[in-house]
């Protein structure tokens, strides 16, 4: 394992071809800060940008995942001003990381090292896959601050473990065991604290190995997407340009020759050269 930028609040590091973003604050259990929601955003590009990047774990170092907003400034935390040119509110820090994270083009596993609280648990939704260490728990603890949940977890957490548990976590200010958070279906699996990154990276190669990079990417647009489409035709309009342009492709030649042929496919096209839009 390689690690790329030891010093920084979100560490970039990489086995082979799995990049493994770590949230880097131990000393304040990785509570999240503009610097970290902008670090996750630059992070995020770079492995966008960098083909020899198949799929992406999240994680954090030391005993918790991510804390929650530092509260460092106490009570002004989280006082924002208009933004001065529309006099709107200005746009959610939480909400920015979770929606690069929505946008990657590489599939996201997140490895759940200790606690998540607050936009530590919400900055997971987008992920495709997450991973608990058995000493996680999850605090959904917004209206316990005054708060409201935020990082787009309103249109996440319903469609990740349902409306019902949704409302109940939130609007109880709830405090989820690792096995709740299991049976209700926000992790896929609970291992031990010193399994849960090895398991994640295994995971992600998993989903790497033997697939097409541009069909990773246009497969995982289709399924976040179509979670908000009126109707199954909408998917059927979408599958049906990119199955029309995928079907002529270099991909598809090599996949199918190589099925033939019983070896492995080695992929020509990549994600940098640009992926056609499917849904126009």
């Amino acid at each position: 394992m390689t690690s790329i930028a030891t010093e920084s609040v979100v560490q970039l590091e990489r086995d082979g071809e799995i990049a493994i973003v770590r949230l880097n604050r131990p000393d304040r259990l990785n509570a999240f800060t503009l610097e970290v929601r902008d670090r996750i955003i630059e992070v995020f590009d770079e492995c966008d940008a960098d083909d020899t990047i198949r799929a992406i774990v999240l994680t954090g170092t030391g005993r918790a995942f991510c804390a929650g907003a530092d509260l460092a400034k106490g009570g002004d935390t989280f006082v924002t001003e208009d933004d001065p040119d529309s006099g709107e509110a200005p746009p959610d820090s939480g909400g920015q990381a979770s929606l690069r994270i929505y946008r990657s083009t590489k599939p996201v596993i997140a490895a759940i090292n200790g606690p998540a609280a607050g936009v530590g648990v919400t900055m997971t939704l987008p992920a495709d896959i997450r991973i608990a260490s058995d000493t996680a728990k999850f605090g959904f603890v917004f209206t316990r601050r005054g708060l409201v949940p935020e990082a787009c977890s309103t249109w996440f957490l319903p469609r990740i473990v349902g409306i019902s548990t949704a409302v109940e976590w939130a609007v109880g200010g709830k405090m989820v065991s690792a096995a709740e958070a299991l049976e209700r279906g926000l992790v896929r699996e609970v291992v031990p604290a010193d399994e849960v990154l090895p398991r994640a990276i295994a995971v992600a190669r998993e989903l790497a190995t033997g697939t097409s990079p541009v069909s990773v990417a246009l497969t995982r647009q289709l399924m976040w997407r179509m979670l908000g489409a009126d109707s199954p035709e909408v998917a059927h309009r979408a599958e049906s340009i990119a199955i029309h342009v995928r079907g002529t492709s270099a991909d598809v030649r090599e996949g199918v020759a190589a099925f033939l042929d019983k070896r492995q496919p080695d992929f020509p096209q990549s994600v940098s050269d640009g992926l056609p839009d499917v849904f126009g």
